[in-house]
């Protein structure tokens, strides 16, 4: 054998040796924490109900709700600007498309930064989870008084003036 033969083969056995020897662990060493991030709460929630009726349901809560600062609305955009706990945000409503999955009349309710982005902040959170608990029985409430026959009102009937005759 030539000796570029040998030096092969003496490289190849030293790597071979090499990679079989493995280094020791310290035995005193934790291993690596695993860091998961508990993913943000949904910022929306879906009712039953439709976009109009949730629309103004979510604005009378508001309007009554103790730390809210009611901002504006824009009844078009299904939208309610507010100031909750020294954020402000907005309150979007979106009626849902029927399809094989959502067969009755829904509405989707979300929050969103100012510039439309969702808010998954915690005030933001909290505040949606106030309207999620209440909106039903507002929307309750609500239809409970369009069931409600309307009061007319006596109306007094004005004689009619005697035609004026000529002579």
């Amino acid at each position: 054998m030539s000796s570029l033969s040998h030096l092969m083969w003496f490289v190849a056995a030293v790597s071979l040796i090499a990679g079989c020897s493995s280094t020791p662990t310290p035995k005193n060493v934790a291993p690596p924490a695993v860091v998961i991030e508990a993913p943000a709460p949904p910022a929306n929630f879906k009712i039953a109900a439709g976009e109009l009726d949730t629309w103004n349901a979510i604005g009378q809560l508001l309007v009554r709700m103790d730390g809210v600062t009611y901002e504006g609305r824009a009844q078009k955009l299904g939208l309610y600007a507010v100031q909750y706990r020294g954020e402000k945000f907005l309150i979007l409503t979106r009626a849902l498309w029927l399809s094989s999955e959502i067969k009755i009349t829904t509405t989707e309710v979300r929050t969103a930064l100012q510039d439309g982005k969702p808010n998954s902040s915690v005030p933001a959170i909290e505040l949606l989870g106030l309207l999620q608990a209440r909106l039903p029985a507002e929307l309750l409430r609500i239809a409970s008084e369009k069931k409600k026959p309307q009061v007319k009102k006596a109306v007094v009937k004005k004689k009619a003036a005697k035609p004026a005759i000529r002579r």
